[in-house]
């Protein structure tokens, strides 16, 4: 249906019988779609903006000449009399609000057919995405129930804390309160070549093995490199090996088991989609469809995005990817890891640790996001340096945690990271990692 009359004639009367209930409406005149019946509404919103009480008389002093044009006063009165209760206004609402979808929808579609090509596609798929949420209600939560909620939460404090998504590194953990948490936008940028993919990989593979499920967006590199380097991670293989493909026997064995436990953990790795639109849709589907409670996305990463529309300045761009990531984390209470480049800002200084200012538009992700971290190697800027093979994840911003550093082995040519103190770890630790145990552990102990 795309045109309700019954319900637009049974909303302006319930209206005109208590004015004070257009307060609680979110209809806007243009959801209407009797032209009539725009003009008595915008009538109503002029007289309810003014303070004035809505009825037939005042409704009918707004519209002016215009009364006669509508139907006249006996019109007005008419759609007041034919209203039994005004009890049912929010249904009428939200019969209004589908004829006016339906209508947008069936629109842009026919508009689409008559001209479908790729840039077309792209401003449907975006109308579509926009139009869905028109006049959809959700129901907050009252103070009391807050209150009451937070009650609970110390009572049950093991609960209330299983609010975030561990990945097994245990400073890292522990300095973001459990891992990334439901509802936040967490940016993790560095230079080339720091690691920040294979973190990131780290982070989604750490969450599948503690049970929870993931969504892999990889927009530089295609689903079998990604399953390359996870495997190597996961197995301890020389990531450089599988470019030749000469493995050894041990190496096979390693590669046979790290997939069949990868077979274990629930993930989907994307390569096509490139707009917050195709993810928005793929990740809904991941946890409206699929059920999938403990979700968590990697997108990798941001400076590729693209977003529908056109826009006169990148950072601008940028902005409506970064709001669009944060409601939609906020949305479905999962955790977004969101991977970004820096600037080059960077190589002008002595210290080359990155800072807020050398995220690449950084107003708009510092405003948006909810955790920034920066990964910082000092042995790719100094060969000669103490700290070899050493990441320093550097917190600078956490909107409910502190702020600092964390440090973890980074095991190259697996593409691995792991816990600096050893000790606490049963993982395989390679030969070229060794030296470097005894030389930190007193660092990491500290």
């Amino acid at each position: 249906m795309i045109n309700n009359r019954e319900a637009e004639q049974a909303m302006l009367g319930a209206i005109l019988l208590e004015g004070h209930l257009i307060k609680d409406l979110s209809l806007q005149p243009t959801h209407f779609f009797d032209r009539s019946h725009q003009t008595i509404y915008e009538a109503m919103k002029t007289v309810s903006d003014n303070n004035g009480a809505v009825d037939i008389v005042a409704v009918a002093t707004e519209l002016g000449s215009e009364v006669g044009v509508v139907g006249g006063i006996s019109y007005l009165t008419d759609l007041a009399d034919s209203v039994p209760s005004t009890e049912t206004i929010k249904h009428y609402q939200r019969m209004i609000f589908d004829a006016y979808r339906n209508r947008v929808t069936r629109e842009h579609t026919m508009r689409y057919s008559e001209s479908p090509t790729d840039q077309s596609l792209d401003e449907l798929i975006k109308v579509l995405t926009d139009v869905r949420g028109i006049g959809v209600e959700t129901t907050e939560k009252s103070t009391y129930e807050y209150l009451t909620e937070i009650a609970n939460d110390m009572l049950s404090p093991t609960e209330a804390a299983d609010k975030g998504c561990p990945v097994g590194f245990r400073d890292f953990d522990n300095m973001t309160g459990g891992g990334p948490q439901n509802g936040d936008l967490f940016i993790v940028a560095a230079r080339p070549s720091m690691g920040k993919t294979a973190f990131a990989l780290n982070i989604a593979s750490g969450h599948c093995k503690n049970g929870g499920s993931a969504d892999i967006f990889s927009l530089e590199m295609g689903t079998k490199q990604l399953l390359h380097r996870m495997i190597s991670a996961e197995g301890n293989i020389d990531a450089q090996k599988w470019r030749t493909m000469f493995f050894s026997n041990e190496d096979y064995d390693k590669a046979i088991n790290a997939i069949g436990e990868m077979t274990k953990w629930d993930f989907d790795i994307h390569e096509k989609a490139t707009t917050v639109s195709d993810m928005r849709a793929i990740i809904r589907r991941s946890v409206i469809e699929k059920g999938r409670n403990n979700h968590l996305v990697v997108i990798d990463y941001l400076q590729l995005m693209s977003v529908l529309g056109k826009y006169e300045r990148r950072d601008l761009e940028v902005g409506s990817i970064t709001r669009e990531l944060k409601l939609l984390a906020r949305e479905l209470d999962i955790p977004i890891i969101l991977v970004s480049q820096l600037s080059r800002g960077v190589e002008q200084r002595q210290d080359k640790r990155p800072m807020m200012s050398d995220l690449r538009e950084s107003g708009n992700i510092e405003q948006d996001a909810d955790v920034i971290s920066f990964l910082y190697r000092d042995d790719y800027y100094n060969p000669e340096s103490e700290s070899q093979n050493i990441v320093e994840v550097i917190l600078k911003k956490q909107r409910n945690g502190p702020i600092g550093n964390v440090e973890l082995a980074f095991i190259k040519e697996y593409g691995k990271f792991v816990d600096l103190d050893y000790r606490y770890s049963d993982q395989e630790v390679p030969s070229t990692c060794h030296n470097m145990k005894n030389e930190n552990s007193s660092m990491a102990n500290g």
